[in-house]
């Protein structure tokens, strides 16, 4: 998730749609999970920040936390959806609020890793 917020506020590229897609298809082979799971649901997160970029510039770090929970939502919400398609059961929804929770907190690696983008980028001084 950070990769995916961080390379849209900042960098938006066709590397990272393709290195998302990768990541995605590296965890679910990891966890042992459905082909595809995690790389939609984090191109999908990947796409609502590019496409609400222009609206989360300039914005204070709690707004941009919200962003990024906002985001997060949007990626479990797509990940469980697609689960729940795959599976034809539904997961458990606390193991997925557990997850969200998670994933939220980990903001401050993701604000850290936009404003060393930021910083190495000379469009930006």
């Amino acid at each position: 998730m950070i990769l995916a917020f961080a390379w849209a506020v900042i960098r938006p590229s066709i590397i990272a749609p393709a290195a998302i897609l990768f990541m995605g298809l590296f965890l679910d082979v990891f966890w042992g999970g459905s082909l595809g799971l995690w790389a939609l649901a984090l191109l999908v997160a990947y796409g609502v920040v590019l496409a609400s970029r222009n609206m989360m510039a300039g914005q204070s770090r709690p707004m941009m936390w919200a962003w990024f929970a906002g985001v997060t939502a949007v990626a479990m919400v797509a990940g469980f959806l697609f689960t729940m398609l795959d599976s034809l059961a539904m997961p458990s929804l606390l193991a997925v609020f557990w997850q969200f929770l998670v994933t939220a907190l980990l903001f401050p690696f993701a604000h850290r890793l936009v404003d060393r983008l930021e910083d190495a980028d000379v469009r930006f001084r």
